[in-house]
């Protein structure tokens, strides 16, 4: 099982390893307007929204106008979709009849699909229309990936110019980001998707009759397209309420593999585009170095944990190890074309981007098993992350990283021959503490109120992590869930709404403002007491202050959940 496991991962990493490259310098040659091989088709298309919308895209923004454009924009289309919702019963493309949401899960479904999170209240198939799910759901998919994207590559920018005071064009990101980036690659892999059996078609729901005599509803609908935008984008709402369990939205184990690859690939490939951008390729290894490290020890611990099984059921004589009948381990909750390996191996990578697609459910996970992904979050996503979000970011943990370097040497940390100043570290800091303040006062209020805890379904810890893991995951933009919890409540839908708006846009404008106050430094050339940002030692560093801030702001509070689960199932005294 071990040597299984190792070549599993081995394989899917080095896909990602050798994708990611030619990825992250197609894209920084995309965001800096230089020749690619797919110009002479999209050129003319980009230059028509360009006309069409009034758009100058030579006009760049300062951080602050930049950062305007974002949340202007990301607003036009939070209302946009929460209207499609409330209305998809009198609009077309309803082959179902279904009627418009209600007023408090269509508020959380417009925010969540805004937000880039993708937390899904609700069954998909038997809740939202052909429509909503094209034009609306799949619309905020691309654009809210691509805002992602956009203002990653923004934050690059302010981190490698010098005495400028302008940090690109908005508009000319998010255009570039969708048509160069986004669309080429989901056309090709959901093609790949279709070859392989998912669904692509506007037919209505068949109604078949099982060999019993009962009737059985078979939903049908585009879920190729949707699928892949949902891992590219690292968006992971489900067409279907099982998400990628469905067999329908991942038939087969190649499937599986894709679709993890898909989740990684834009992510990973934006390290290199940091680098290739700061001229400077060890930059961007530097980056991709510290996250494959906190990736390999997450998925290693999950594998562990449900291969190893339910202690409990040892101690009664039961037999749970892999033999020629049995898959041994903990099955619980997995689907048996993947496995523990490959279910375990996609909850880390979909917590270590934040993606929350799912082909297992999390909440049947032993406690530690279900511990790394809700660590993978409160480290705040930056394993890869989400589109965007991931690099971004890694670079504010990095400034934080020079920060402490500088204190060892006595000597003002410099990151890319940028002074690191009280201006730089005060934004740092309120990035960092405003996404623990979101996840614990919600969690906080949640287990102090009637409405809160009526959503368990377990008592005691895992109770408790169940409203633990909500938050943290609407914060971090996850969208993944122990669904054991009932969150489709006026006060689950409207709480959970605001963390994922405070989880999205309070931390994307520090990360702005950061790269503005950075680019508009000069720069300083480097001397004997400059810390190297570029080797093993900037790498270590780098991973040690990502887990002792996390362990600083979580770990009392995941103390009262996971850890105590943990300890309760092996001490043999269950609550």
């Amino acid at each position: 099982m071990l040597w299984n496991a190792i070549f599993q991962v081995g394989i899917f990493f080095a896909l990602v390893t050798l994708l990611s490259v030619p990825v992250g310098l197609y894209m920084s040659r995309v965001f800096s307007g230089q020749k690619t091989f797919l110009d002479p088709v999209l050129c003319p298309i980009e230059r028509a929204i360009y006309r069409l919308c009034g758009i100058r895209p030579a006009t760049e923004m300062a951080w602050s106008e930049y950062a305007i454009a974002m949340l202007l924009f990301s607003a036009a289309g939070m209302l946009l979709l929460y209207g499609m919702e409330r209305l998809q019963g009198v609009l077309p493309f309803n082959p179902q009849g279904l009627a418009g949401i209600a007023p408090d899960l269509a508020f959380n479904t417009a925010a969540s699909f805004t937000t880039n999170t993708n937390w899904q209240a609700y069954a998909g198939e038997t809740t939202v229309s052909y429509l909503t799910q094209m034009a609306g759901l799949a619309f905020h998919n691309f654009v809210s990936a691509a805002a992602g994207i956009a203002v990653a590559v923004a934050v690059i920018r302010g981190f490698v110019r010098r005495s400028a005071r302008t940090i690109g064009n908005f508009w000319f990101d998010l255009v570039r980001a969708t048509l160069w980036v986004l669309l080429p690659l989901c056309i090709v892999f959901a093609l790949v998707l279709v070859w392989q059996g998912v669904p692509q078609n506007f037919d209505p729901y068949v109604h078949a009759r099982t060999l019993e005599g009962a009737e059985q509803i078979i939903p049908q609908g585009p879920i190729a397209s949707q699928e892949i935008i949902k891992e590219l984008g690292t968006n992971g709402g489900g067409f279907f309420n099982a998400n990628s369990a469905h067999p329908y939205e991942n038939p087969t184990p190649l499937t599986n593999l894709i679709e993890m690859i898909a989740i990684f690939v834009i992510s990973a490939g934006l390290t290199h585009t940091f680098g290739a951008m700061a001229g400077d390729r060890r930059q961007g290894w530097a980056l991709f170095a510290a996250m494959t490290l906190l990736f390999v020890a997450g998925a290693g611990v999950s594998i562990w944990a449900e291969q190893r099984g339910n202690p409990q059921f040892s101690a009664m004589g039961l037999n749970q190890h892999a033999t020629a009948s049995q898959s041994g381990g903990n099955m619980e909750g997995k689907e048996v074309r993947f496995g523990i390996v490959d279910t375990a191996l996609f909850a880390t990578v979909t917590t270590d981007a934040s993606c929350g697609a799912v082909n297992g459910m999390h909440d049947s996970f032993t406690p530690l098993g279900g511990f790394v992904p809700l660590l993978n979050m409160q480290i705040g996503e930056i394993i890869f992350g989400g589109v965007g979000s991931g690099l971004y970011g890694m670079l504010v943990m990095a400034v934080l990283a020079v920060f402490v370097a500088g204190l060892m040497v006595g000597r003002t940390p410099e990151y890319l021959g940028k002074k690191i100043e009280a201006r730089e570290m005060k934004l740092a800091m309120f990035y960092v503490l405003i996404f623990p303040a979101v996840i614990l006062l919600g969690a906080m209020a949640a287990v102090c109120v009637k409405a809160g805890l009526a959503g368990i379904s377990n008592p005691g810890p895992h109770g408790f992590s169940q409203i633990f893991y909500a938050y943290t995951s609407a914060a971090a933009n996850n969208g993944s869930a122990l669904a054991g919890l009932s969150a489709n409540s006026v006060f689950y839908n409207y709480t959970l709404a605001f963390a994922m708006l405070f989880g999205r846009f309070m931390m994307k404008i520090p990360a702005l403002a950061l790269a503005g106050s950075l680019g508009a430094k000069k720069s300083i050339p480097p001397s004997a007491g400059t810390f190297p940002t570029n080797g093993a030692v900037f790498v270590a560093l780098l991973v040690g202050v990502i887990l002792i801030v996390a362990a600083l702001t979580f770990f009392p509070a995941d103390a009262l959940g996971p850890i105590v689960e943990h300890l309760a199932l092996y001490s043999g005294k269950l609550y």
